[in-house]
């Protein structure tokens, strides 16, 4: 099998195309991606505790992942551009780790899936982090984005293990 038969963005010459989503149904779909951020104990307890000079981390990660989820179209050349219906941002501290666990969801109505835009709003919501507290921690470390699951559309349901 060559490799333009493995990707649907590839025509029979190897060249780049937007796929066509014509044909395809409308359906609800949600994706779910997630991502990590490392960072000394003591910087996550000033998150938690809301000491950041510039603001709650919590809250504006979750406005910047908002909407870069809506963006997403605009960001990733070969991506179509969706209307999330819903975004829904969560953060796990685990205090002792300084490890900071996001997760974003998204759901949409639409003929393709919301994956870009699960995956886009969590590497959002963490570089947001980063950027609000570098001046305490520039050693912090984003790792493991991934999408965790996808529901919704041709393939159906998808999900880590």
């Amino acid at each position: 099998m060559e490799l333009k038969d493995k990707f649907s963005h590839m025509d029979e010459d190897g060249n780049v195309y937007m796929v066509d989503i014509g044909k395809k149904r409308v359906t609800r779909r949600v994706a779910m991606a997630s991502c990590k951020v490392f960072m000394k104990p003591e910087t996550l307890q000033a998150i938690v505790h809301d000491r950041i000079r510039k603001g709650n981390v919590f809250t504006v990660a979750k406005v910047a992942a908002i909407s870069a989820a809506k963006r997403t179209g605009e960001l990733i050349p070969l991506c179509h551009s969706l209307a999330p219906e819903h975004v829904d941002v969560h953060f796990k501290p685990e205090l002792q780790a300084g490890e900071l666990e996001i997760r974003a969801a998204v759901t949409v109505t639409a003929k393709t899936g919301a994956e870009m835009e699960a995956l886009q709003a969590a590497a959002q919501a963490a570089l947001t982090v980063y950027d609000m507290c570098k001046a305490v921690d520039r050693g912090m470390r984003i790792t493991g984005l991934m999408l965790i699951s996808k529901e919704g559309g041709k393939t159906g349901t998808w999900k880590r293990e």
